[in-house]
């Protein structure tokens, strides 16, 4: 015995060879650099599965001795800072190709692996894309196993890996009990019943939505955190600051994000979160005096800026650990906490008031799939009631066309947020808010730009189903002109609430959630569909987990800067209601709208109403571009679509997302039974993951940035001729307009909260790349995935010509804003973070 244990103790330190009648196989082991942790050390050891020898007595492919890491070199793997060990395996002959690893953190500190690489004897590589924290053996009691980059269908899987392939799905699924830890890779379902705090009192009590007829919503991940003894329902949540709940580790942040991700939070967070930033702000003025005013103090820093950024420092020193506050520190004196000037104010500070951009910026700015053609004259909304917009109204506004003429050459269109509002808007205006619920009608030009020729605003009256409307037409000068201008911005106010709310927190973050959840529970990782789906998942459970902690929770963020507060997810839920997801394809979508028609003989399908409409055209192109790729994927593993029906795995991960990940919207999905319905459902997702999100994300700061141009809320309503208001607003319309939107702390914490969605981060992977070179070993997919690649950098180009093309006019308007929120940029290797305006993403990561 005691021979056995020198024998061991030489192995460890590297002495002798546990095999020396074997040959040497070696292996990179490569870690993200992780600031406060420690990076591996000797006690993590790997053991390679083989993918062709049974072990008879397991029933799994024979597993070699344990391989112990060493060495531990800096490294770079693009954006990512990484230290890379190297392995020595001894394998005996006959051991055959490696399929999957297990990996045993024997030290202290979880770890995060980016990839392994065994370099075989006979010159083959075999890689194992990783991407996730391995935490310590001591906690999860089981090496962490991670397949090799070849794809297998269920029923084609090598007899040596099956069991593996089961026992790792059956472990992901977990069991419903108790609360997870950090280090559990687990996923399972719950409603949202994370957003209330009765500790807090009444006042931050919220519905629990999911799993009703009468607050339908998406499912989240559970966390399994205790329930509040005040209400035995809400999940009970941890401080702000602790960024401390349950995600599976596959689903964390990578340190690099992490750490960026806090510093280009910090001024959102610190308005929030220090008490003595009120003070800071109030010492001034509670509201700005005027429109040079508000950009003095928010771009150009000055003393407010310098005051802020030294109480942030002082403040955050305490409440965040060391190493963290260290990085923090960093990223401040890279970036000052003063914020940079919008686009919509770069070229032209007065070019947001004009009727050409805010038309524009219904089909090319941040929320361009909301406006659809009006089929009826005068609008109609649910329950019959008819618009109080009459044809005396619009007549002389539509270029000689009589209002049938118009309607019949399908010229008239209809930004529409009223019927959802309604029913919610005398709650919403109780809060303290002034609101009105809107439709906008809108004549499409020879020029193809959007002239808006008639609001309307309504409330609700004294008697039930009664309304309350006024009809604004345009003007430009004296009172109507200036009457005209806040009719605008109550418009702009409904429809940033429904960006945010819907266009992008419902449609993007929350509807993908549960196909991530629904994928690691039914699609094996050596699925094919598993590794299409990968990328495209990235970071989202993560990003919405913090969202619901420090945005949407009661008394969040979001709800102190959006015009619907403590209603916005109930807001949310009743729109889900009408949600299907044979609607959130790009073509279909715009068919639903009336602004695209079928025809065969375009690449798309779809057939555009006209050119200068920059979302709907350049979507198409990448739509395009996202369903060739994914066809062809999906048509090398699939030879006929009873291998779609006979596959066991994409039948179960369907079913699950159809009757639990979005168990409360039963209607509006394919059936699975054609590679046909495959494609469009994994083109659907992609897109929805990729494109919409970056196409109603990554243009926020450009245009709502600037406050006055996308309002949050208002205080006041529009004054009535005669009364004591119209008065003040005759006498100063813009002041009277400031005095409106909220106060300087509010509005400072909405352009911080715009400006961190508006980023890139470091590690960033736009659409048509990877992380590594080496996900897959399927030559035919590369050379398809490239091709994909290709055909994206065409997409590129073609929207840069659109984008220089004077007779587009919608593709830059008054303001001077090229779109290029649809732009893949696949050049980007992620050295050009920040704000840019362009490109996209994977996935819902920010």
């Amino acid at each position: 015995m005691q021979d056995n244990l020198c024998v061991k103790l030489q192995e460890l330190l590297g002495l002798r060879r546990p095999h020396p009648d074997y040959p040497e196989t070696k292996a990179t082991f490569v870690v993200a650099r992780t600031s406060g942790k420690s990076n591996p050390g000797k006690l993590t050891t790997v053991r390679l599965y083989s993918s062709t020898q049974i072990d008879h007595d397991t029933g799994k492919g024979k597993i070699c001795e344990e391989a112990n890491i060493k060495g531990g070199k800096n490294t770079k793997h693009g954006a990512i800072n990484t230290v890379t060990y190297r392995l020595s395996f001894y394998l005996e002959d006959g051991f055959g190709t490696p399929g999957a690893i297990a990996v045993k953190n024997g030290d202290k500190q979880e770890f995060f692996l980016k990839f392994v690489k065994i370099e075989m004897r006979n010159g083959e590589h075999v890689h194992f894309d990783c991407n996730s924290w391995v935490y310590p053996y001591k906690k999860t009691n089981t090496d962490r196993i991670f397949f090799s980059n070849t794809s297998y269908l269920p029923k084609q899987t090598p007899e040596a890996l099956r069991e593996l392939r089961k026992e790792e799905l059956v472990s992901l699924r977990g069991t419903d009990r108790g609360e997870r830890k950090p280090w559990e890779r687990v996923y399972e379902y719950d409603h949202y019943n994370d957003l209330s705090n009765p500790d807090k009192g009444q006042q931050h009590s919220r519905p629990v939505l999911g799993g009703s007829h009468t607050y339908p919503y998406p499912r989240r991940g559970r966390t399994g955190r205790p329930l509040s003894d005040k209400d035995r329902v809400t999940e009970t949540r941890n401080k702000i600051i602790d960024l401390d709940f349950y995600v599976p580790p596959d689903e964390r942040f990578s340190p690099n994000k992490l750490s960026e991700f806090i510093r280009n939070s910090i001024q959102a967070v610190v308005h929030f979160v220090i008490p003595e930033v009120k003070s800071l702000f109030e010492a001034d003025h509670n509201k700005f005096e005027s429109f040079d005013q508000m950009v003095k103090d928010l771009y150009s820093g000055g003393r407010r800026g310098r005051a802020l950024e030294g109480l942030v420092m002082e403040k955050l020193k305490g409440l965040l650990p060391e190493e963290l506050f260290k990085e923090v520190v960093r990223g401040t004196k890279e970036n000052s906490l003063k914020f940079p000037l919008p686009q919509i104010i770069a070229s032209d500070q007065s070019a947001w008031k004009n009727d050409e951009e805010f038309g524009r910026q219904m089909l090319a700015g941040i929320n361009p799939a909301v406006i659809k053609r009006l089929v009826n004259f005068p609008p109609v909304g649910k329950g019959g009631r008819q618009s109080s917009i009459t044809a005396s109204h619009i007549e002389k506004l539509l270029d000689r066309l009589s209002v049938d003429d118009a309607m019949n050459q399908w010229r008239i269109f209809i930004l529409d947020h009223h019927d959802y509002l309604m029913p919610y808007l005398r709650r919403i205006n109780a809060e303290g808010v002034c609101m009105y619920a809107s439709r906008t009608l809108l004549f499409l030009k020879q020029d193809a730009t959007l002239k808006p020729i008639a609001i309307e605003l309504s409330l609700p009256g004294n008697k039930e189903g009664e309304e309350i409307s006024r009809v604004f037409t345009p003007a430009t000068e004296g009172t109507e002109g200036a009457l005209w201008q806040l009719a605008k911005a109550h418009v702009a106010a409904n429809d940033s609430g429904h960006h945010q709310l819907i266009s992008h927190w419902l449609h993007t973050h929350a509807a993908v959630e549960p196909f991530i959840i629904a994928t690691r529970r039914q699609l094996s990782a050596m699925h094919p569909i598993h590794k299409l789906l990968e990328p495209h998942f990235k970071d989202t459970m993560h990003i919405n987990a913090l969202a619901r902690s420090i945005l949407l929770n009661a008394g969040g963020i979001l709800e102190k800067t959006m015009f619907p507060g403590k209603y916005s997810l109930e807001l949310s839920s009743s729109i889900y209601e009408d949600w299907r997801f044979d609607q959130q394809g790009l073509p279909a979508d715009l068919i639903k709208r009336g602004f695209a028609f079928e025809d065969p003989d375009e690449p798309s399908g779809t057939h555009i109403l006209f050119d200068d409409y920059p979302y709907g055209l350049d979507g198409l192109d990448v739509w395009t571009a996202i369903k060739t790729w994914v066809s062809d994927y999906c048509k090398i593993f699939y030879p006929d679509d009873e291998a779609v029906i006979n596959d066991l795995e994409i039948q179960a991960w369907w079913t699950e997302i159809r009757r639990v990940g979005h168990g409360d919207r039963q209607e509006g999905w394919y059936e699975m039974d054609s590679i046909s319905h495959l494609t469009e459902a994994l083109t659907t997702l992609i897109w929805i993951a990729s494109a919409l999100h970056a196409s109603v994300n990554f243009g926020q700061y450009a245009y709502a940035g600037f406050p006055p141009n996308r309002p949050t809320k208002f205080h006041k309503f529009i004054p009535s001729e005669g009364t004591p208001e119209f008065a003040m607003f005759i006498e100063n319309p813009d002041k009277y307009f400031l005095e409106m939107i909220p106060d300087r702390l509010t509005t400072t914490l909405g352009v911080a909260l715009v400006e961190v969605l508006s980023r890139h981060t470091g590690d960033e992977l736009y659409i048509g790349q990877r992380g590594s070179t080496e996900w897959t070993n399927n030559d035919q997919v590369l050379k398809l995935f490239k091709k994909f690649g290709d055909d994206l950098r065409k997409v590129e180009r073609t929207i840069n010509a659109r984008n220089n093309d004077p007779d587009l006019k919608n593709r830059r308007g008054p303001a001077m804003i090229p779109y290029t929120l649809l732009n893949p940029d696949t050049s980007n290797t992620g050295s050009e973070k920040g704000i840019t305006g362009k490109g996209i993403p994977n996935s819902v990561s920010i």
